[in-house]
């Protein structure tokens, strides 16, 4: 069995909205601990649980993802983790060098080089000058700041700062390390070669990602946490299940929805089978299937020369697949009060998962192109399919098999 590296049992923290009555609360914790009584655990005026009542284990060689809108209680979870903040409640235990990525800057001087601030950050890792001199032209060259390196940090752009911050925690090779979100101002070239060396460091590290970009998730997580205001909704090691359960979150009703001055979006229906469903519904798809899209807006104003945009999502949130043909086929000088778009789409190849459907609608006037209006994840819905792929899209054609050797030549022709 792996060895478990991150072990959290019942672990909570609580703030206080108030500034003055935190300072009031926090003396009074200390008088009281000196005093060997321990702090209350019930909420007193102004308190909330950031984070109540969370257990999880990690082991060497996985990933943990924490997932959850802002202010769920990810990042102070993570703070928690690394020594920060104390737990008013619970356990943590955590075996092993600790390396960290969990604000911008942080652990840095920024008075001090970039040279000076790995030497710096490295000893707080519990490794030896020699060690770090051993490690660092590997951090110089990871960073890509090699004529920026003896330049005081505070002079860095924000990019520059995580390239240094993540090339020391990585290169210094961690027993466990906590990434928060950090990584999302990084160009995508340095984002990729992250997320290449973090794979590399699995083998024999244990991670926990904090992030927003799915994408990220689902490509290296092993099992994810969603939280909502402070608690667990759901612990899984089936990270896309975790991601479906996020973004179930953000759903908005169509109601919500206003558009603009100009035009309203009033309804978007998706008819499978003769039957019609809409925004709220829970849509279950075969492969194969054919729908229909019915996309019903209102225009207060003229709209001249109306076109629709369709954009399909997968359980990520990455754009995979569009219509924008709708020009070609409607052909309207101008519109106006309450108008119905409607496409076919037929034998749809998408792998079993979650999906989504996004609307744009645009206007032409004097050749130059006007958005009116984008709605992202208007609709949902899901496929069923036999397969299951980590793309979205599973073609069926057909198969043949040539089989030649030497003695004679084996032809099989069967449809797959």
């Amino acid at each position: 069995m792996s060895e478990v590296l991150i072990k959290v049992e019942g672990v909570s923290k609580k703030f206080c909205k108030n500034l003055k009555q935190s300072l009031a609360y926090g003396f009074r914790d200390i008088f009281d601990s000196l005093r060997g009584k321990k702090p209350s655990l019930e909420l007193r005026r102004n308190e909330f649980w950031a984070v109540k009542d969370i257990s999880f284990e990690v082991k060497r060689g996985e990933c943990l993802g924490l997932i959850g809108h802002n202010g769920a209680g990810k990042s102070t979870l993570l703070k928690m983790l690394n020594g920060l903040i104390r737990p008013d409640e619970g356990s943590i235990e955590m075996h092993g060098k600790v390396g960290s990525l969990i604000e911008l800057g942080a652990g840095f001087n920024s008075l001090l080089t970039g040279r000076e601030n790995i030497y710096n950050n490295g000893a707080v890792l519990g490794f030896t000058k020699q060690e770090i001199d051993g490690k660092l032209n590997e951090i110089i060259a990871f960073s890509e700041l090699g004529e920026f390196i003896d330049m005081p940090v505070q002079n860095y752009s924000s990019g520059m700062k995580v390239r240094l911050g993540f090339a020391i925690a990585a290169q210094m090779e961690p027993d466990i390390l906590l990434i928060d979100e950090v990584l999302a101002v990084g160009d995508i070239g340095f984002v990729l070669k992250c997320f290449n060396q973090m794979d590399k460091l699995l083998q024999n590290t244990t991670l926990i990602l904090v992030s927003h970009a799915m994408p990220q998730i689902s490509r290296m997580c092993t099992h994810v946490i969603l939280m909502d205001h402070g608690k667990v909704l759901c612990n899984t090691d089936d990270v896309s299940y975790g991601i479906t359960e996020y973004y179930k979150r953000f759903k908005t009703e169509i109601g919500d929805f206003k558009g603009s001055d100009k035009i309203e979006l009033t309804d978007i229906r998706l008819i499978s089978n003769n039957s019609i469903h809409h925004k709220e519904d829970d849509i279950l798809l075969n492969y194969g299937d054919s729908f229909k899209i019915e996309i019903e807006i209102f225009c207060n104003e003229f709209v001249y020369s109306p076109s629709v945009n369709l954009a399909f999502f997968d359980k990520e949130q990455r754009s995979f697949a569009a219509v924008s043909n709708c020009s070609e086929y409607v052909k309207f000088d101008k519109v106006i009060g309450k108008i119905i778009f409607s496409t076919q789409i037929d034998n749809i190849p998408f792998s079993q998962g979650k999906y989504s459907i996004s609307v744009s609608l645009s206007e032409k006037i004097n050749n130059s192109k006007n958005i009116l209006f984008r709605y992202q994840s208007a609709i949902y819905f899901s496929v069923h399919n036999k397969i299951h792929g980590w793309t979205p899209v599973q073609f069926s054609p057909e198969w043949t098999l040539n089989v030649e050797n030497s003695d004679d030549t084996i032809s099989c022709n069967h449809n797959i």
